[in-house]
C-alpha cells in the first residue's frame, strides 16, 4: 500500500476535446510550483497522482493552484485481491476516531468482478465486524470512506481538501494587468488567473513623486500573485515625465482622464510586444471619478485591445474580503502613494467629453514621451531570490 496525493479536476472535465491540453497545462503548472520538492506526478483524464515525502509543503502549493477542484491524501493498492483490500482498509480505519461511517465506491474498471454497491456493502460489513460501537450512516457519516477501482489499482481516501478551482493558468492566453498599490488591482489579477489567464503586470512609477517603498509594495503584491501562477513578470514604466507634462499643460479636472488614457496606450503597446491578448485592471464602476461609465468609455477609446475588469461589479467590501482571502490586503494598505493618487485634483471630471480630452492631449507631445517611457522600461521576473532594491 503506497501513500500519495490524489487530485480531482472538477471544471476541467467539461472541456471534452481540449481536456488533454487543460490537464497537461495543470501538470506543468504543478511541476513549476513543486520545482524545489521531491515528487513524482502521474496523470490521466480522470485523476492526477503525486508521490512525495514532503506532504505539508506540497499540499500548501496545491491549495494555491488553479484548476484543482479537490485534493485527497490517499493510498494505492497494486493488487486486485479483495481480501487484501479489506485488510488494508481496516488497518487505516482503525487509526481514526468515529461513531458512524459510510463506504462510497466508484468503479471505473468495469472488469472488476463486483459492482460498486457490492464492494461498499462487503467492505462496510467487514468494518462493522471488526470495530465495536460503530454504525453505518448513509446520510451524514462522521467518516466517509472513498474507494476507487481503476485499471487494476485501487485507491482509498477519507478527508478532502477543497481546491481553488478555476482553469489552469495559461490555458486562456496572456493578459497585461495594470497593477497599482491599491486593493482592487491585485484582486482583479487573481480573478483573471482563475479563468486561466497568464499574467504579466505593468506598474507606472513616478519618482520622485512616488517612493521606493511604493515600488516595493507593488512588487510584494506581484510576489503574492505569483504564488497562484508559479511566476510572473512586472514591467516598470517610468511615468514621471508624462505625469508632469499633464500637470503643466492640461486643465486640472481632466488630469486623471488624460493620465489614464496615457496608461492605456502604454499598456496596449506592452501587451502587443509580449503577445498578450487583453488588458486587465481593477476598475470598479462608480468607485472613483475615472471609473464612471462615461469616464471608462472616454479612456477606453484610446485603444483597440479588449479590457477586462473582473471587479467592475463588486462593491468595496466584497473586494476587501477577497483581498484578505488571497493575502494581498495587508500589503495594499501600506501608506505609500502610487502615481494614481498623486496630483489628484479636488474636483475631477466625472463625465468627461472625448473631444475635450483629445484637444487637451494636443497641448504636449505625448507620443514622444510614451515612446521614451516604453523604451526605458524595467522588467522584473517574480518571484525573486534577492532583494528588490538590488534591481531598482
Amino acid at each position: 500500500m503506497k501513500k500519495l496525493i490524489i487530485i480531482k479536476y472538477g471544471e476541467l472535465t467539461t472541456k471534452h476535446d481540449n481536456i488533454n491540453f487543460f490537464i497537461k497545462t495543470l501538470k506543468d503548472n504543478i511541476e513549476t510550483s513543486l520545482s524545489n520538492t521531491n515528487h513524482r506526478i502521474i496523470y490521466d483524464v480522470g485523476r492526477m497522482f503525486i508521490e512525495t515525502n514532503d506532504y505539508d509543503l506540497v499540499l500548501s502549493k496545491l491549495t494555491n493552484t488553479f484548476g484543482i477542484h479537490e485534493i485527497n491524501i490517499g493510498y494505492e493498492l497494486e493488487t486486485d485481491d479483495f481480501d487484501s483490500l479489506k485488510d488494508n482498509l481496516l488497518s487505516l480505519v482503525k487509526e481514526k476516531e468515529f461513531k458512524t461511517f459510510k463506504v462510497q465506491t466508484k468503479r471505473s474498471n468495469k472488469k472488476y468482478p463486483m459492482d460498486s454497491m457490492e464492494v461498499s456493502r462487503k467492505l462496510g460489513a467487514h468494518i462493522l465486524k471488526n470495530i465495536d460501537n460503530i454504525s453505518v450512516d448513509v446520510n451524514n457519516p462522521e467518516l466517509l470512506i472513498n474507494v476507487e477501482i481503476r485499471n487494476k489499482k485501487i485507491y482509498l481516501y477519507f478527508d478532502k481538501i477543497k481546491g481553488i478551482g478555476g482553469y489552469p493558468v495559461g490555458v486562456a492566453g496572456k493578459g497585461i494587468l495594470m497593477l497599482s498599490g491599491g486593493i482592487d488591482s491585485p484582486v482583479a489579477g487573481y480573478l483573471a488567473m482563475k479563468r486561466g489567464i497568464r499574467l504579466e503586470c505593468i506598474y507606472f512609477d513616478s519618482p520622485p513623486h512616488t517612493s521606493e517603498n511604493a515600488r516595493i509594495k507593488v512588487l510584494d503584491l506581484a510576489n503574492v500573485l505569483s504564488t497562484y501562477s508559479g511566476y510572473l513578470k512586472v514591467h516598470i514604466i517610468r511615468f514621471t515625465d508624462i505625469q508632469e507634462a499633464i500637470y503643466k499643460n492640461c486643465p486640472k479636472e481632466y488630469m486623471i482622464t488624460i493620465m489614464r488614457r496615457m496608461m492605456y496606450r502604454i499598456a496596449e503597446s506592452i501587451a502587443h510586444k509580449n503577445n498578450a491578448k487583453v488588458i486587465i485592471n481593477g476598475e470598479s464602476i462608480g468607485q472613483v471619478a475615472s471609473q464612471t461609465l462615461t469616464s471608462m468609455s472616454v479612456i477606453n477609446e484610446t485603444i483597440k485591445m479588449p479590457v477586462i475588469r473582473p471587479v467592475s461589479c463588486f462593491d468595496k467590501i466584497e473586494i476587501i474580503d477577497l483581498a484578505k482571502k488571497i493575502n494581498t490586503y495587508d500589503i495594499s494598505i501600506r501608506p505609500f502613494e502610487d502615481c494614481c493618487t498623486i496630483f489628484v485634483p479636488e474636483h475631477p471630471v466625472i463625465n468627461p467629453e472625448l473631444s475635450l480630452a483629445e484637444e487637451y492631449e494636443k497641448l504636449f507631445d505625448y507620443e514622444d514621451l510614451i515612446h521614451k517611457a516604453i523604451k526605458n522600461e524595467t522588467v522584473i521576473k517574480i518571484p525573486l531570490e534577492n532583494k528588490y532594491n538590488d534591481l531598482l
